[in-house]
């Protein structure tokens, strides 16, 4: 009796399996949308017949279509266990040949001959072929790709579902003398198909971050040629935002093929993880701080780009209004400024509702931002190869602190060492343009009685006499400024030119010997980084060049916007840098300084047993910012941030128009990527290396229609043709 029950058990177990399965077969396997058999099968291709009625019947067969192979149907008692309850997944590539085509070109031909110059009759016309022929000859061979397997298995979680679908990226197994039957997926199956997601990455976004939210993205689009007849156009395609957090993720296409519309649409959707889903109680809200990299201003600026013949054009900067619509709050400046911040070189000169725009500036001559300045100077001048441009790359300004001496007198010397540095670099940044704050003075002395350049100095400088006049001039002059309590930053430039050529002439070098021997640290006056900061006075280039940073510099700022940036972003905060108003090397010197505040700062948290906060950094025109694919320094807060940037919860989305522009180990760590237009060989051949891309090259290069992209993300086991939706922000009239 007990063993009856049992059995009974487990046969009504077994057909509840085979109902579950049933239901989800006819939900991709539909009769009626049955194109052809597969006559051919290995682990990496698969070849199909074809008719021309069947073809037809379904609405066509695109380049790069999605089918289905499979021994079963919808109806059949399916036993998940077994070999044959899987589907296989196709793209189709090309025609393939078949063993009759060498016939049926010949009587194809032969038709045509009959009926040229008869110009309403076409060779396959009743009148010139009969039907028998004609059936015969529609067939043809389809050439695909294995994508991979769908097959079943059981629901390990608490699912009311006994079965869950899941996909393989490859073939078990397969037999030579085995038919499956090919079904091109309608739009409901389609959908199922291009979202399908891996389980346990979902798995991991919701144990990380609480949510697995997904959110429309587009529509699926095979080819150029998008017939509506062909099942597509409803197909909606989804991006799971949390695919980009601590990932890599690639924006390539030609100019105007919609990059910047697609970097709009993922901000947004990353954004919009602070709201908790209607449909979706469960879902935790998540705030990720984003900075984006602004080089045209058209993140930070309303433009007619994003109008789309609207009166009122949106730009990303106003994402924030949709959410303040459903807040509750009554003060929208205030939630703005919770929610976006821009930072730019300029004020907006154009729109008033702009007014909150932070200024990315600070003032080079604040003893806290000393060094900081100093290292916004050297990367302008990265790309300048003189000599006495490297020697000045060197120069730090580190303050000595009075514990790390053995004697007083060792500190004082050293001190007086760095405040001449000091004095001689603020009056570089003088001569090069920059205004000293209104309350800063020259410093010439340690002491009430005790000067930076000695009396002894002054008095050999103010009797040389050299054989070189103009010279001679400059260092008298330079001996009687540096002996004034009031000299001034303009004097000051003129003073060290003179110390400079001064330091050349023999009476320098027996003054130098002399002050070693009686020093309290034994140390010579002449510091080498002294040196090198005086020689810049003597070198025009060398000032005019350090006078780009100038619109960097405010003279009234105590702030350090990097840190600042820094904090906004640990906020949640979605802050966009607009670098429409500055030139290429100050951009890229700015924003590698932004992007090492972040690196090091979520570094920082991470060594201290923190988690760090998800930060996720947009860079537009990557290859004016990023390193280019020639340079292999792997020191690069840039290429730093493609290796290690997963760890410490930063995420990378750069945009541009070549992938061989982007450095070598940033495109190998990268997870996420979307690519439209590339109309050369050289790019797309590149782009070949990655996942399954080799499928869409040709297409790549020749479909050129704006917010066509081909897309793999980390959770997306493979690629997806898709019709990126345009961005667009609903905003609320009165805000």
């Amino acid at each position: 009796m007990s063993n009856a029950f049992e059995n009974t058990v487990n046969q009504h177990s077994q057909e509840q399996y085979e109902i579950e399965a049933g239901r989800i077969f006819s939900g991709l396997i539909q009769p009626e949308q049955y194109v052809g058999d597969m006559f051919s099968l290995n682990y990496e291709h698969a070849k199909i017949l074809v008719h021309d009625f069947y073809r037809m019947k379904v609405g066509g067969i695109p380049n790069m279509c999605f089918l289905i192979a499979t021994r079963k149907q919808a109806n059949d008692k399916i036993d998940f266990r077994e070999e044959d309850s899987s589907m296989i997944l196709l793209r189709v590539m090309d025609a393939t040949s078949l063993p009759q085509d060498r016939d049926a070109e010949r009587v194809r031909v032969e038709t045509a001959q009959r009926v040229s110059g008869e110009t309403g009759i076409h060779w396959d016309a009743k009148e010139a072929m009969d039907g028998k022929t004609r059936d015969v000859f529609g067939y043809a061979g389809v050439a695909c790709r294995v994508i991979g397997t769908f097959f079943l298995e059981k629901n390990a979680s608490n699912s009311q579902d006994r079965l869950s679908l899941k996909f393989g990226t490859d073939l078990s197994n397969f037999y030579s003398n085995r038919g499956f039957k090919v079904y091109k997926p309608n739009s409901d199956a389609l959908k199922t198909i291009v979202n399908y997601a891996d389980p346990a990455s979902l798995q991991e976004h919701i144990e990380e971050y609480g949510s697995a939210k997904s959110v429309p993205f587009g529509t699926v689009r095979y080819a150029s040629t998008n017939r509506s007849h062909q099942g597509t156009e409803d197909v909606t395609t989804f991006l799971y935002p949390t695919d980009l957090l601590a990932q890599k993720t690639a924006l390539f296409g030609m100019t105007r093929t919609g990059k910047s519309n697609t970097t709009k649409v993922i901000a947004k959707s990353v954004y919009e993880l602070r709201a908790r889903s209607n449909d979706d109680s469960d879902t935790k809200p998540v705030r990720i701080g984003q900075v984006i990299f602004d080089p045209n201003g058209e993140y930070a600026n309303e433009n007619t780009q994003d109008s789309d013949g609207r009166e009122n054009p949106r730009a990303l900067k106003n994402i924030w209004e949709e959410m303040y619509k459903n807040s509750g709050s009554d003060n929208p400046n205030s939630f703005r400024e919770n929610e976006v911040v821009i930072y730019g070189l300029h004020p907006h000169s154009v729109d008033p509702q702009d007014q909150k725009r932070r200024l990315m500036r600070l003032n080079f001559y604040s003893d806290g931002m000393l060094q900081v300045g100093k290292n916004i100077i050297d990367n302008a001048l990265a790309s300048e190869t003189a000599q006495y441009f490297d020697n000045f790359r060197q120069v730090t300004f580190d303050e000595p602190q009075k514990e790390d001496f053995d004697t007083e007198g060792e500190f004082w010397e050293e001190l007086k060492r760095f405040l001449r540095r000091t004095l001689a670099y603020r009056a570089l940044l003088f001569k090069a343009g920059l205004k000293p704050p209104q309350n800063l003075r020259p410093r010439i002395k340690l002491t009430k009685d005790r000067y930076l350049f000695s009396k002894t100095l002054q008095n050999l400088m103010s009797t040389i006499e050299l054989t070189d006049k103009r010279k001679e001039t400059f260092i008298k002059q330079a001996a009687a400024n540096l002996r004034k309590d009031g000299v001034g930053w303009e004097a000051l430039t003129g003073a060290f030119e003179g110390l400079f050529y001064f330091l050349k002439t023999q009476a320098f070098a027996d003054y130098n010997a002399e002050y070693a021997s009686t020093s309290d640290s034994g140390q010579a006056f002449l510091d080498p980084d002294l040196e090198r900061l005086l020689e810049m006075f003597s070198r025009s280039k060398g000032s005019n060049l350090i006078g780009r940073v100038e619109p960097q510099h405010a003279p009234d700022s105590e702030a350090d916007y990097a840190a600042e940036i820094y904090e906004h972003l640990l906020k949640g905060k979605l802050v966009i840098v607009d670098q429409s108003s500055g030139d290429e090397v100050l951009n890229k010197a700015s924003a590698r300084r932004i992007m090492s505040a972040i690196f090091h700062g979520n570094q920082q948290s991470f060594r201290s047993g923190q988690r760090p906060k998800d930060i996720l950094v947009y860079v537009e025109e990557a290859h004016n910012i990023l390193p280019s694919g020639r340079d292999l320094d792997l020191s690069d807060v840039w290429v730093r941030t493609a290796k290690e940037g997963g760890k410490y919860k930063i995420g990378l989305v750069y945009a541009t128009q070549e992938v061989s522009s982007i450095q070598r180990n940033i495109l190998k760590n990268t997870a996420n990527w979307f690519i439209a237009h590339l109309n050369n060989s050289d790019e797309t051949k590149e782009l070949c290396k990655f996942y399954d891309f080799a499928d869409f090259e040709p297409s790549i290069r020749r479909a050129q229609d704006k917010g066509f992209l081909r897309v793999k993300t980390l959770s997306s086991p493979f690629v997806v043709p898709v019709q990126v939706d345009r961005f667009n922000v609903e905003a609320k009239t009165n805000v």
